[in-house]
């Protein structure tokens, strides 16, 4: 029998129900961040000049900026282990004073959530997260009606914030100039819980509050802060405005007026800015302005009737008919699934978790009302608002003072599109507008008119998901039901950074050794030339609006392997080959900008009898060294008589040889908007090194193996000013074998570093010591040398064939000293080199890491930060900028070159195929290659549910037939089925338009239908029974000047470019004319008792089917799937809501009982409860991971597992319990779980070698979960070994309680994962948590394993000590790797 979760969280724990030590472990990652954004604030929070823009997503916060061109880019986005209840901005005050230099005049982020504080934070531009800078106490944690912690306000000085509960209760705080984080005086009221017996003026709801400025001489302590509220009294209607004043002398609240008047319902007051002493408060069909400066006499001055306003004459984009919830799915389904998604309602301990009947408001507004809105920034004579009301129409609003007193001027309809619930006017003219359960938008502001910018992509709710490793992709998507209608979509979610492919070419491509893009003149905006190296040849194509082969025009050697190419100087391009070097100059016919001859003027220069083994071209001088010996040539370019040669600078001999060299450029190329900060704002600065010059430093790797930083000055010897030494070791202490640098680059962002890539896949980051290390550091270089040993020549001599190469092997150094770098981060990629290749000319460009598979590498991140590209792994890649593709990438895979642009724009990794209507459920037929969606709409004239089941094309988004369902009926499950050697399409639907579920839980007396569709193909010719439609597209993007690309474009070439034509089979895309026709025809029908809500395949012959509280065991005689027979039938309490099976086993879900285990006797035709769920629990969705294992999620956002492995089916009863094996909190209400399969084993890990750990996990990863959630996130959950277990969860301790790592909001971890389970219950690890592990230097990574702990901390067996760092890294890598 089920008991309640709060009656299993007394039992002890040690419970029965609880499953013993050493069951099966989890490890839980959010792999997508929910899209729905809560809140939208803004301010200055990375820097005193930076216009930041924050969203709140209820369990995390995103930090985005807004291009000059209206598009949102990510900059930060980190999860708050806790649930946001609200956020506000504390504007930087100039009568402050911060005690940090790094914080002064930066606007700070205020946070109120469920942990029972407001938290103050601030953004940390070096470690690149937020960080709480004071915790403010309010009451106990939780979700409670009557603690403080649902809304906020901040006075427009930022010395005081205001909090207030749902009901009864207030707090505020006053802060000290000396420090605007330490409170000055607080006050909470009322004092004591109103059940105490204390009266208090605050008696029912609070809907809304604000500050209320005012103009005053007296001194700041003197002040009394006015706070405005409206307040929902309990058994009235109408809400009131009441006026509450604070005096910190008598630390007392009282109240000065209230204002309520009859007429519609009151439901936000909103404060005027830079107009002191005003209000608005907005009603159910109109706003009213309000005179507050006298508070003890509140008045309204002026009256705006919302139904006179003028609407759109026009509708700026596409708006199918609306259907309203209860039309999408009326057993609440997914109706009760939206719901939560729009009110988020809080549940409190009082409230029943099985209360699956939400109750309705007392007071719904039927007339036009404000729902969002927003003020101009900066505008200070006249306060400007934009604002939407209930039918999308936004409008803007002007308060003008004149001698006749103030006014309120509202414009005519300046745009119209979906409901929005925020709004947002930022610096630049730019509106952010967000909707629920769609796309969001920027809009700009231009002449009093608003203009499509560019979209917010928004993907919740997701209700349905169908995770598949598509025939063309390299690695599984994800096709998502996403959406509510008119905005329903299908999106494919894939993981990384988007790519948009352009072209791709035929794979003729075989030996590309290397690949290059030149630009003509140092200056120029885009590349003209694309070099492609091979084994025996090179190539040169024109870069722009066609491909074509410039080679004998720009002069390189076309029958040699280039090593390296670059520009040296304007209109002077540097070929290096084993050979020789070669500069040239080229021609008019190559380019424009080229010399007026016929053929190109060049220019050689040999090394002797030396072969050339590496080159690179920097500004006005080459580098290349030799391998046998080990020398090292600085050469230069001079003009002589006219004509331009190439001359020998330097020769060094070296002790090493040299495996690369990487000149950086000079160039600073990243905008400010997008940068960190910059110098001046962020504190920090370009400081160089002592006696770094970036315009004569290069950097070189050796087989040492080390990194090196040169400098060379003309007149002097080359110089050392740093080195890094490369000694990596693995658990077992042994040497980690091809630690040789394949590629090595200089960045400077905020700080000079050194990144390298290494011969077996691993990224090394070196950065320069502190101040305090440098003089250490240089003590060491007086001793044994470390460095390659650089001999400098005289070239006279070395010429000389009968002289010796012998000298002193002395090292040089910057004044004889060189500095060691610092290692700060190792990190592997893969086991293949690791390339590095830099998006940009300039120093501060973000890389590209290229080893098995492609890596975004932000360089300025703190530590090692990247993010997989979604794209093939690649040999080749480099950027090619053009003024068709000005971000353009070509990568070489597979013998083929594939030109793509990286879409930075796209916060998310999301194409979108709009459908119009409520898309509920996805499958992906493997035969056809099509999905199969159900979907729902409304007909606005009969105002009753339209569904039917479509065929859409992935690659296309075409809808290419489609079986409709009749009137009134809904589609509620669908499940392809096997019969004999065909798939056919179970479908269930409801006949019924009131609540499928009493709120017992018990099944309402409704009708439902099961149908039967097969799903066939045939000629192209014969399209009668076909609807074909145009490829699909968001409503928003129709009308948008930029619409979102759906599917590939293909890009036609010249013969001689590199792309082929249209017609090779090779180029991507489809044309519809020539894909196979598939239909869905009707095999079987029939009226069933119940709403047909679940159904699932069993044993490959039969097929679960559930009805109210029963389900059935179905089949096909004779493999007929035309008929369909009951085999057997079983019952529950309650209304069945989930089915799924594994083998013999059948796990049934319903809405108080949780999850029930049964099995079927063929023979006896006959089901068999086995198992049922220990607690009771309204399930969202379960999967079966083997017969004695199911995975279930509930609608209060935690997922569970549940297993019967050690019970014995023989001696089992009915009432026998589940074993609750672990569970986790997400905060989120997940509708779907799928299985899937993650390899988190490095394709080859020699690094792991002896350490058990690492080989306990094979396979493992086949028994993955996915999981999606109402707010758009996607979670992955790992199963983990024992081992692994114990030392990711003695890491997690760690780093819940690390100052650097613990939760912002103050959230007890623990707790928070936790909540709703009972004592006791085994946690699944939080890969958010550990992830954080990663993001740490080096030092930081020891700090936390091996520092003091926490006073809190329970001290560790000595025995979890066993693990070193770098098996933690490595460990934490291998999960990284598979889920980024």
């Amino acid at each position: 029998m089920a008991v309640s979760e709060e009656s299993s969280s007394n039992q002890s724990g040690g419970s029965s129900s609880l499953v013993p030590s050493g069951g099966v472990h989890y490890l839980a990652k959010c792999v997508l961040r929910g899209s729905v954004v809560l809140q939208v604030v803004k301010g200055h929070i990375r820097s005193p000049s930076s216009n930041d823009v924050v969203f709140g997503k209820e369990t995390s916060i995103e930090l985005v900026i807004i291009d000059d061109d209206g598009t949102v880019q990510s900059t930060c986005e980190q999860p708050v282990f806790g649930t946001i209840k609200d956020l506000a901005i504390m504007p930087w005050n100039e009568t402050f004073h911060s005690r940090s230099p790094q914080m002064q005049g930066r606007d700070l982020l205020v946070v109120i959530s469920d942990s029972g504080r407001i938290t103050i934070l601030t953004f940390s531009n070096e470690m690149h997260r937020f960080f709480p800078v004071q915790h403010l106490e309010l009451a106990e944690p939780g979700n409670s009606r009557h603690q403080v912690g649902r809304m906020l306000a901040v006075h427009s000085s930022g010395r005081l914030i205001a909090a207030s509960a749902y009901d009864d209760r207030l707090a505020m705080f006053f802060f000290s100039p000396c420090d605007e984080c330490a409170i000055e005086q607080s006050i909470i009221y009322p004092s004591k819980d109103p059940s105490g017996g204390v009266a208090s003026i605050i008696s029912g709801t609070i809907w809304s509050m604000c500050f209320i400025s005012t103009q005053c001489c007296q001194p700041i302590e003197d002040y009394i802060p006015v706070l405005a509220i409206l307040l929902n009294r309990r058994g009235t209607f109408n809400n009131e405005l009441l006026l509450l004043e604070w005096d910190m002398k008598k630390h007392s609240i009282e109240l000065i007026s209230q204002y309520a008047e009859a007429g519609p319902l009151a439901l936000n007051v909103v404060e005027v800015p830079h107009l002191s002493g005003f209000a608005f408060i907005l009603r159910a069909g109109d706003l009213l302005l309000m005179d507050l400066r006298d508070a003890h006499n509140p008045c309204c001055v002026y009256r705006t009737s919302l139904g006179s306003l003028t609407t759109a004459v026009e509708e700026h984009t596409f708006i199918e008919e609306s259907c309203g919830l209860h039309d999408t799915d009326e057993d609440g389904m997914f109706s009760v699934a939206a719901s939560a998604l729009l009110k988020l309602r809080d549940m409190g301990k009082d409230n029943d978790p099985m209360n699956i009947d939400s109750e309705m408001s007392p007071v719904r507004p039927t007339s036009r009302h404000v729902c969002s809105w927003s003020w101009e920034p900066g505008n200070e004579s006249n306060p400007r608002m934009i604002f939407c009301v209930d039918s999308g129409e936004l409008f803007a609003l002007e308060v003008c003072s004149d001698h006749d007193g103030v006014r309120v001027d509202v414009s005519e309809c300046l745009y119209k599109n979906l409901i929005c619930k925020v709004l947002l006017w930022v610096e630049g003219g730019f509106l952010a507008a967000l909707v629920d359960m769609g796309d969001g938008m920027i809009l700009k502001v231009e002449e009093g008119r608003l203009i499509y910018g560019s979209l917010i992509q928004n993907i919740a709710p997701i209700l349905d998901m169908s995770v598949v490793d598509f025939h063309d992709e390299k690695q599984a998507q994800i096709f998502a039901c996403c959406g509510m209608a008119p905005e329903g979509s299908i999106r494919i979610i894939r993981s990384g950074i988007s790519v948009e492919r352009l072209l791709r070419t035929a794979p003729i491509y075989q030996g590309i050794t290397g690949t290059w893009t030149l630009k003509m003149q140092v200056k120029d905006a885009y590349h003209s030339f694309l070099v492609l190296s091979f084994v025996e040849q090179t190539r040169v194509l024109s870069v722009g609006l066609s491909f074509t082969d410039v080679t004998d025009s720009v002069g390189f050697q076309p029958d040699v392997c280039t090593l390296a190419c670059g520009l040296i100087r304007d209109c002077m391009l540097v070929q290096i080959y084993q050979n020789a070097v070669r500069l040239c100059l080229p021609t008019i016919t190559a380019h424009p900008k080229g010399v007026s001859s016929s053929s190109p003027t060049c220019t050689t220069w040999l090394p002797d009898k030396f072969n050339i083994s590496l080159g690179a071209i920097g500004n006005n001088f080459i580098i290349v060294a030799t391998s046998s010996p080990c020398l090292l040539f600085l050469l230069g370019v001079r003009q002589l008589n006219g004509d331009v040669e190439v001359y020998e600078m330097q020769r060094i001999k070296l002790e090493n040889e040299l495996s690369c060299i990487s000149i950086p450029s000079i160039n600073f190329q990243r905008k400010q908007s997008i940068a960190r900060t910059n110098s001046m704002d962020s504190g920090y600065g370009y400081n160089l090194p002592p006696g770094v010059d970036i315009s004569n430093t290069f950097v070189i790797g050796t087989h040492k193996p080390s990194v090196e930083v040169l400098c060379f000055l003309p007149g002097k010897c080359l110089s050392q000013l740093a080195i890094g030494i490369i000694s990596l070791t693995n658990s077992m202490g042994t040497t980690i074998s091809g630690c040789v640098p394949q590629d090595v680059r200089l960045v400077l962002v905020d700080r000079l570093y050194v990144l390298s890539g290494l011969r077996n896949g691993m990224l090394l980051r070196f950065e320069w010591p502190s101040d305090s290390a440098i003089s250490s550091s240089e003590s060491l270089s007086q001793g044994p040398n470390t460095g390659s040993r650089l001999v400098n020549l005289d070239n006279d001599l070395f010429r000389a064939p009968e002289q010796k190469l012998s000298a002193s092997y002395t090292p040089l150094g910057y004044n004889n000293e060189h500095v060691l770098l610092q290692l700060i981060a190792v990190r592997r990629i893969g086991i293949t080199p690791a390339f590095l290749i830099p998006l940009s000319d300039s120093i501060d460009a973000d890389i590209i890491a290229l080893s098995d598979r492609p890596w975004l590498l932000q360089t300025d991140r703190h530590g090692l930060s990247y993010t997989s590209i979604s794209f093939e792994p690649s040999t080749h890649a480099t950027p090619v900028c053009c003024s068709e593709c000005p971000k353009g990438i070509l990568f070489v895979a597979e013998n083929s070159l594939h030109l793509v642009e990286m879409v930075h724009s796209k916060r998310l990794n999301v194409q979108k195929f709009h459908l119009g209507g409520t898309p509920t459920k996805v499958l992906y037929h493997s035969e056809s290659r099509l999905l199969l969606v159900m979907r729902t709409r409304t007909e606005l004239s009969h105002d009753s549910s339209l569904s039917d089941i479509c065929c859409v094309d992935p690659l296309s988004g075409c809808i290419l037939s489609s079986f409709r369902l009749q009137p009134g009926e809904t589609g509620k499950c669908m499940e392809l089925v096997r019969v004999g050697s065909e798939l056919v399409l179970v479908v269930g639907t409801s006949i019924w338009t009131g609540p499928a579920i009493m709120p017992s839980g018990e099944a309402e007396s409704t009708r439902g239908r099961l149908i039967v569709l097969s799903l066939e193909h045939t000629p192209n010719s014969d399209t009668a029974s076909m609807t074909f439609c145009s490829k699909a597209g968001s409503s928003s993007q129709r009308a948008s000047p930029c619409p979102e690309a759906v599917g590939y474009a293909v890009e036609n070439l010249s013969c001689s470019s590199l792309c082929s034509s249209s017609d090779d089979n090779s180029s991507d895309g489809v044309k519809l004319e020539e894909t196979e026709a598939w239909h869905l025809k009707l095999a079987y029908s029939t009226m069933w008792t119940g709403m047909v809500l679940a159904v699932c395949p069993y044993l490959d012959r039969y097929f679960l089917a559930s009805a109210g509280n029963a389900f059935y065991v179905c089949g096909f005689p004779n493999d007929n799937f035309q008929r369909v027979r009951r085999l057997a039938v079983a019952r529950t309490r309650f209304m069945i809501t989930t089915l799924t099976s594994h083998i013999t086993r059948i796990a049934v879900g319903d809405c108080r009982d949780g999850v029930l285990f049964f099995t079927y006797h063929e023979d006896a035709r006959k089901l068999e409860q086995l198992y049922c769920d220990p607690i009771q629990r309204l399930v969202a969705d379960c999967i079966l991971m083997d017969v004695d294992t199911a995975v279930v999620s509930d609608r209060l956002g935690s997922i569970t597992v549940l297993s019967s492995s050690n019970q014995l089916e023989d001696n089992a009863s009915p009432e026998s319990n589940l074993m609750r094996c672990c569970s986790f909190y997400m905060g989120e209400i997940c509708m779907c779980i799928s299985k899937g399969s993650f390899s988190y084993k490095l394709p080859a890990d020699d690094l792991l070698k002896g350490f058990d750990i690492a080989n306990a996990t094979i396979g493992l990863s086949n028994n993955s979960i996915m999981a999606s959630t109402l707010l758009g996130s996607i979670f992955v959950f790992i199963p983990i070994s024992r081992e692994e277990h114990r030392v990711l969860e003695d890491l997690q301790s760690r780093l819940v309680v690390h100052e650097l790592t613990a939760p912002i909001l103050g959230n007890d971890h623990s707790d928070f994962r936790s909540r709703g389970t009972s004592a006791g219950l085994p946690l699944i690890l939080d890969g958010d948590m550990l992830a954080q592990f990663l993001e740490l230097t080096s030092m930081q990574q020891e700090d936390v394993l091996y520092g003091p702990p926490d006073e809190t901390e329970k001290p560790l067996p000595s025995s979890k000590q066993t693990f070193t760092t770098n098996d933690v890294v490595r460990l934490l890598e291998r999960v990284h790797y598979a889920l980024n």
